[in-house]
């Protein structure tokens, strides 16, 4: 498992403007987006490509185009929804699945509640987009769930990550061919496994509270 924290100004100064607990809804959600295009610039280096021939106004060029089937991303529900704009922005004719898990708040274990998803992902590279990596268990199952599926590859873009989510991942993850993307590693999980300093609940944040 490879781990890569962008360090860039820009991605530091969205960042730290959705950590600030007056930051409303609406600018929340267009900072996430303006932030995960930039995160999904460095998550992208490695996508398939091949030549492509393009007739320019003054001659023929050579270029390069995505490999079919094109990346799948997926976002992990409510949350990964407010980062899907900012992916898709980047690579518009990615294709995209949804799986819906939750973190049980008793046990702390994730339960997948709803998926849609191709049953074949042989050979596939699949970009994941989950806000907030604290346990490491939602995006365990979800990454797992995916190699189930035959996936030859995924990369995780987060915005945040707590040092006790990535080491558990990476025990249980060794030896997968899995990349987390991140805008900071922040100091710990405090006693209800929240990232702290963090920057509260995703979802909430994005949405709103929902009773």
């Amino acid at each position: 498992m490879r781990v890569l924290v962008v360090d860039h100004p820009l991605v530091a100064h969205k960042l730290t403007v959705l950590r600030d607990r007056n930051t409303s809804s609406p600018v929340f959600r267009l900072l996430t987006e303006e932030l995960v295009t930039l995160l999904a610039y460095e998550a992208t280096r490695e996508v398939r490509v091949e030549p492509v021939r393009v007739e320019t106004p003054v001659e023929t060029a050579v270029g390069i185009g995505l490999v079919k089937p094109t990346p799948l991303v997926v976002p992990i529900l409510r949350a990964g929804l407010g980062m899907l704009e900012g992916m898709t922005r980047l690579v518009p004719t990615a294709e995209v699945g949804f799986l819906g898990m939750a973190r049980n708040e008793e046990t702390l274990e994730a339960i997948t509640y709803a998926e849609r998803l191709p049953e074949d992902l042989t050979g596939r590279q699949v970009f994941v987009l989950d806000p907030m990596l604290a346990t490491g268990g939602t995006l365990r199952e979800a990454i797992k769930f995916l190699f189930k599926r035959g996936a030859a590859d995924v990369t995780c873009i987060c915005l945040l990550a707590a040092p006790e989510g990535l080491a558990a991942l990476k025990e249980e993850l060794e030896g997968k061919n899995v990349t987390i993307v991140l805008a900071s590693i922040d100091e710990k999980l405090n006693n209800k496994s929240y990232i702290v300093p963090g920057l509260g609940d995703a979802g909430d944040r994005l949405y709103g509270v929902v009773g």
